[in-house]
């Protein structure tokens, strides 16, 4: 028979199970306090930058904007650069699984390759990628050709692309009007709108367009009712000193002086003188900016400022311009230039023909070797140095344009015996084709060098004027010798070398140059390959304009400086001047064939141990050349100066070191 249960178990088993449920409920309590609590702190805290930013954009937004890059004018107001609101076709390849379709409808309008288009969208999309580039900154008419063919009713006027996975951007398009009109100067942007050649690179910081961020927001209706941001300055305009119609008439016309001479490349630069302001430079073969991608780089790189040269006999006028400054020799003086040799430091250098005992004047215009480089010795090393140094070699002129180079010029401790020789006649130097026109701008300039520009100012976008380009200025040498040095440079366009530089209806001067390339690969001058050049400024008493030409590896009949640089430099000045409101003269050129004048016939130099060996056929000349009649006077005025005749006859042309070129 069971046990009765006890009493007191009975009487607290409903308390107990009241108790119970009653921690039940107070654990459910906690729990649920903890877990409101922990959301509190989660939204509170964590996520409180994202959820203040997700409400403050159901009334307002960031909008993100890109300034117009800055506008390039030419002196006259024209626009050579200029920046315009553009369109960019982007692709998100997460909704494009019809990759063949639709690559194929982008190649028809944007000329691209159908297949390879269709392989990156599939890479995209399998790759995660939410973004690529279709095409960049499209005109209006091709974005609207590309909403045209994915719109259903092929409507012309539709504004979007009818695809969910393209779309357009909106940003800024580079654009150069005049296409390769002073290319070189202006430069070129690329795709993200930095500048990376010409003024485009070297004003970055003044044309660039910075990214403006500012905060909209905005009512119920949509509607913008407040802006705020930071006020950023607008990018600026640059004034530049080209003549877009002397920029033009100088690339026509070196375009045809290398056509002409078959050569390989040409450069010019027309300076204004008086205030260093360049008005036109130009290189041959030129590009168009706005296909700058299409381009061979080679071409794109502004030769005017980076390629070294020989000048040759251009470097003439520096010789004779520090011996007339020293009070060395004077215009009137004679110089004896015997039968047209001269050995120097066991080098003989050689004129094309002899000329015997002439003025200083007359042996600058028939370009003799012999004479420049008795120039140039009796001014010495070091005051000749200085002088070429204060004409503008060896340093970088200064213009607001990248990449220039400064030329090859060493100091006088590292010349060696022929060394001042070589550079009297223009070798064991090399130089740019500016600064050989600032070179004669200086004495066009009654002997002042003005820092040559091509900046003229800067200004806001509103017009107004921020700063003027002041060139430096300096003087090189005296007015009186710079009249001198003027009156020689006529001189060789009259009856010396450069008779092709005669201008019709105005007076000219300049001098011309012609010597053999070095050859890197052959480690040795090139006797195949010549650079011509004429550097001269008109008119020749009141100079207005220095115009500098090169012709590079001219390789038809003609070859000389001038022959192929010459008649480049009339064609211009014979525009030029009138365009400037320059009176004529009255000058009347002669009517000069292009004859080949043995005066500009590059010299080599040898030594002089090695002279009768060199050439056994100029050996054999040489020995059967004796002095003729008229110069016998001239050979025994060298014998009374302790000097050899024999090393002053002789009419042909030697050979020379390979980093000696020389040229008459």
């Amino acid at each position: 028979m069971p046990k009765p249960r006890s009493r007191k178990r009975t009487e607290k088993s409903p308390m107990r199970s009241v108790f119970v449920r009653y921690m039940f409920i107070v654990a459910f309590l906690i729990i649920w306090i903890g877990i409101i609590g922990a959301r509190l702190v989660h939204l509170q805290i964590t996520q409180h930058d994202w959820l203040k930013s997700q409400a403050e954009s159901t009334r307002g937004y960031e909008h993100k904007s890109k300034m117009l890059r800055g506008t390039i004018y030419e002196r006259d107001g024209g626009v050579l650069a200029m920046s315009i609101q553009a369109r960019s076709l982007f692709a998100d390849p997460k909704f494009i699984e019809d990759e063949k379709s639709v690559s194929e409808k982008l190649a028809k309008v944007l000329d691209l390759d159908r297949k390879a288009l269709a392989a990156d969208l599939k890479e995209g999309r399998e790759n995660g990628r939410r973004f690529i580039w279709i095409a960049r900154k499209v005109s209006d008419e091709v974005f609207r050709a590309v909403n045209k063919a994915f719109s259903d009713s092929g409507d012309e006027a539709a504004t979007t692309v009818g695809h969910p996975g393209l779309g357009w951007r909106k940003e800024q398009r580079r654009e150069y009007p005049h296409n390769e009109l002073a290319a070189h100067v202006i430069g070129f942007s690329n795709s993200n709108d930095e500048g990376q050649s010409g003024v485009e690179r070297s004003q970055e910081d003044v044309l660039k367009g910075e990214t403006v961020s500012k905060w909209r927001e905005r009512d119920r209706l949509g509607r913008v009712y407040i802006e705020t941001g930071t006020e950023r300055e607008p990018p600026k305009d640059i004034v530049l000193t080209i003549d877009s119609t002397i920029q033009f008439d100088t690339e026509m016309a070196l375009a045809k002086g290398v056509k002409d001479a078959n050569a390989i490349a040409g450069k010019a630069v027309v300076l204004d003188h008086k205030t260093g302001e360049i008005l036109a430079m130009a290189n041959y073969p030129t590009f168009d900016p706005n296909r700058y991608s299409e381009s061979d780089p080679e071409t794109r790189r502004n030769r005017v400022i980076e390629d070294n040269f020989s000048p040759g006999s251009v470097m003439k006028m520096v010789t004779y311009g520090a011996a007339l400054e020293e009070r060395k020799i004077s215009p009137e003086a004679f110089v004896n230039c015997g039968n047209g040799r001269l050995t120097v430091g066991g080098y003989t250098f050689s004129d094309s023909h002899a000329i015997g005992s002439v003025s200083y004047t007359e042996a600058f215009a028939q370009s003799s070797n012999v004479g420049a480089i008795r120039t140039g010795q009796s001014v010495g090393q070091d005051t000749f140095y200085k002088y070429v140094t204060e004409f503008g070699f060896g340093s970088r002129t200064g213009v607001e344009l990248p990449a220039e180079t400064e030329g090859q010029l060493s100091h006088p401790d590292a010349w060696g015996g022929m060394s001042l020789a070589s550079m009297s006649i223009g070798y064991e130097i090399g130089v740019t084709s500016l600064q050989t026109a600032v070179a004669f701008a200086t004495i066009a300039n009654d002997g002042v060098k003005v820092q040559p520009h091509v900046l003229k100012e800067i200004r806001q976008s509103d017009g107004s004027t921020v700063s003027t380009v002041k060139p430096k200025a300096e003087r090189v040498v005296s007015i009186e010798t710079a009249r001198n040095l003027r009156k020689m440079l006529r001189e060789v366009v009259l009856n010396g070398t450069a008779k092709q530089a005669q201008l019709q209806g105005y007076s000219s001067a300049g001098k011309t140059g012609t010597a053999w390339k070095y050859d890197p690969q052959l480690r040795r001058v090139n006797r195949a390959k010549y650079i011509s050049s004429f550097v001269g400024f008109a008119p020749a008493d009141d100079p207005r304009v220095a115009i500098a030409i090169t012709i590079d590896e001219p390789r038809g009949g003609l070859r000389y400086g001038g022959q192929v640089a010459a008649p480049v430099f009339r064609q211009i000045a014979e525009k030029v001047l009138p365009r400037w409101g320059v009176p004529p003269d009255g000058s009347i050129p002669e009517d000069i064939p292009l004859f080949d004048d043995p005066a500009e016939e590059p010299m080599l130099a040898v030594e002089e141990s090695e002279e009768d060996a060199a050439d056994p056929a100029e050996a054999e000349t040489r020995k059967e050349t004796s002095v003729p009649e008229p110069r016998k006077k001239e050979a025994e005025a060298l014998k009374k100066e302790d000097l050899d005749p024999e090393n002053v006859a002789g009419d042909r042309p030697k050979a020379i070191r390979p980093a000696e070129k020389k040229k008459t």
